[in-house]
């Protein structure tokens, strides 16, 4: 098991409660001593200060299951694996995980990386000290420098952009369930202002920050002043657990089944050894991604995740129902899939040590397009991987799934934008849309003055790229909305295609990116807004490449960036079309529309989409019918 010492966020203590309203089968949700008691007795060394995590909405304990249906994966039966298949692939020597010598043919180049030079000893061993020195005309001459650089920094969550940005890098952060206070925004708004034009910040689809523009000399700095303003980058890259995600509007949303915040506050300590480092799980076959649901709106996105914790009940006792699997990559999709496993609320550490555990030992290290964790759920089959995980849980098992899921599967999904009281009375949370994510320092700095000024000094990131302003008291909320950065810039209402815009990076920074996305999505968007009118949001999600972190499978009309040609034949930006994903307990990905469409002949389709399938009506027919 895993040996840590896990601290408390003190931002979870700005709340205070109000006593939960429960339904007879959750009358015994778990204490916070009794949290106590088994985090210690079953994981490890644990300091843990939180508050409860108690079910907080009155339901029927016969809830159909929130996932999507899925086809059983075929694999052999436990029985029928072969035992030298079922070795761990990595040994432990010294504090560090390393592949054996038997499994290293056939692995990838990344792999080969790792073991000439273990990454997290940049972090670990202080080996950053010494990098950030070496001049970079030094450094891209030595394969190991320059591997340090480009692969192993990503461990600390330092990426350089050598194809568009020579000698810059973006620095992603760990930002458990999106909760920031003022003070880590302004240090943040500090760090991108000295780089000018090159500075800016990214509101991530993980609830996250990333920071764009930062010179390598600078970087044990910035490492010192994220942790003196209770930040890290650690482990936010390349084959690691990315950014824990929960409900946006944890601890305060009048509506929520669980406070996820506790739980996603745990896993990241856990996950980075309470941002010390955590080798046990930085060296996984590739990235890994993890959520808590605590709202029956699915904000989390669970179908999407490697690990999603889905709350329900067993016998009175408050747990979560465990999802497996999913994720995107240019070559497949899959939906998360049921485990067939429950775990009582203390063990939610413990079971995603067993699952990533499970992973790094058994996962395969060849073609990084089939290395992430569905694959080896595929091979092993579900059973037979879910044998791996009670291996590795303690006192070796595993309950069943429980049949008490708690998400209402015909709930409609709220809209978070604007004024909405919370479950606390007199106060209210205010939800601002941030186009496509894209803040400047000075952004920053007034975003972080108007969480001191009208709210408790936080900022809450939401997987759409958009930003909550939580706590504000009644008296407050109309001056807060007269604040000119919500009047001209940050909207609490934008217009009604914008409310679902998401936008990757793009070729501006990005050098996976094939087209640029942020200003082409907002012109496109706001060009198909002039010619039709919409009655509900649909959301629009731009990737620039294969790899969809822009999530263009989950939304109602997503564009994959690609090359294409136009009409005289001359190859020119694209995009493939994707239409009909679903979010929510109905999930599904969407499919190609159509593929290759150059970005000059997008709106005219658009248009055609949006009137086709969802109800649009042409601004001249509009003032026809008025």
């Amino acid at each position: 098991m895993f040996n840590l010492n896990l601290t408390h966020d003190p931002t979870l203590n700005n709340i205070q409660e109000t006593p939960p309203t429960t339904s007879s089968a959750l009358h015994n949700p778990p204490t916070l001593s009794l949290l106590h008691h088994r985090l210690l007795s079953n994981m490890s060394s644990f300091a843990v200060k939180l508050i409860t995590p108690t079910p907080t909405t009155k339901l029927s304990s016969t809830r159909l299951y929130a996932t999507p249906s899925q086809t059983a994966v075929p694999a052999p039966s436990p029985a029928e694996i072969a035992a030298d298949r079922l070795e761990p692939r990595v040994e432990k020597k010294g504090k560090y995980y390393v592949l054996k010598e038997k499994f290293r043919q056939g692995i990838n180049p990344h792999e080969k990386v790792k073991i000439v030079n273990e990454p997290m000893k940049l972090f670990m061993e202080n080996g950053i000290e010494d990098l950030a020195k070496i001049p970079f005309e030094e450094i891209d001459k030595v394969k190991d420098t320059k591997d340090d650089v480009d692969v192993r920094l990503k461990w600390l969550g330092v990426f350089h952009r050598r194809k568009h940005h020579y000698g810059r890098f973006m620095m992603r952060l760990k930002l458990p369930n999106g909760v920031t206070t003022s003070a880590q925004t302004r240090y943040l708004a500090s760090v991108i202002k000295q780089y000018g034009d090159q500075g800016c910040a990214d509101v991530t689809t993980r609830q996250n920050w990333q920071i764009r523009g930062v010179t390598l000399p600078d970087v044990p700095a910035i490492l010192k002043g994220l942790d003196e303003v209770g930040l890290t980058s650690l482990q936010s890259g390349m084959d690691n657990v990315r950014n824990p995600v929960g409900n946006p509007i944890a601890g305060i949303d009048p509506y929520e089944i669980v406070d996820t915040r506790p739980y996603t506050n745990l896993l990241s300590q856990f996950i980075t050894g309470n941002s010390q480092g955590n080798p046990a799980v930085t060296n996984l076959p590739r990235k890994w991604n993890v959520c808590v649901i605590g709202s029956h709106d699915l904000y989390e996105h669970p179908h999407i995740n490697d690990l999603a914790y889905m709350p329900a009940t067993k016998n009175g006792r408050f747990g979560f129902n465990l999802l497996v699997g999913g994720f995107f990559s240019p070559k497949r999709c899959e939906e998360a899939i049921p485990l067939d496993a429950w775990v009582p609320a203390e063990y939610v550490v413990p079971a995603c040590g067993a699952i990533l555990e499970a992973y790094r030992d058994l996962g395969t290290r060849g073609n990084r397009q089939k290395t992430r964790m569905m694959w080896l759920i595929d091979e092993l089959g579900v059973e037979g991987f879910r044998s791996e995980v009670v291996k590795r849980m303690p006192e070796q098992a595993l309950e069943r799934a429980s049949t008490e899921d708690l998400v209402d599967k015909n709930w409609e999904r709220r809209d978070l934008f604007g004024v909405h009281p919370q479950k606390q009375g007199g106060l209210n949370f205010v939800g601002i849309h941030i186009p496509v994510g894209r803040v400047q320092a000075d952004d920053m700095d007034e975003l972080a003055r108007l969480a001191d000024e009208y709210g408790s000094g936080e900022l809450w990131i939401t997987v759409e790229q958009n930003i909550i302003i939580p706590n504000v008291p009644n008296a407050k909320v109309k001056a807060l909305l007269d604040e000119p950065l919500l009047k001209e810039k940050f909207l609490p209402e934008p217009p009604i295609l914008m409310k679902g815009l998401v936008a990757c990076t793009g070729n501006q920074f990005c050098g996976q990116a094939i087209i640029e996305t942020k200003a082409r999505a907002l012109k496109v968007t706001e060009e198909v807004q002039r010619l039709v009118s919409v009655t509900r949001p649909v959301r629009m999600h731009w990737t620039g490449c294969p790899n969809t972190r822009g999530q263009v499978q989950v939304a109602d009309i997503g564009f994959m960036g690609c090359m294409s040609r136009d009409e005289n034949g001359k190859v020119v930006e694209g995009a493939d079309v994707f239409v009909g994903g679903r979010i929510g307990s109905d999930s599904h990905l969407g499919d190609i529309y159509k593929k290759a469409v150059p970005c000059k002949d997008l709106v005219p389709l658009v248009v055609d989409i949006l009137v086709e399938k969802f109800g649009a009506v042409p601004r001249e027919r509009e003032e026809v019918e008025k």
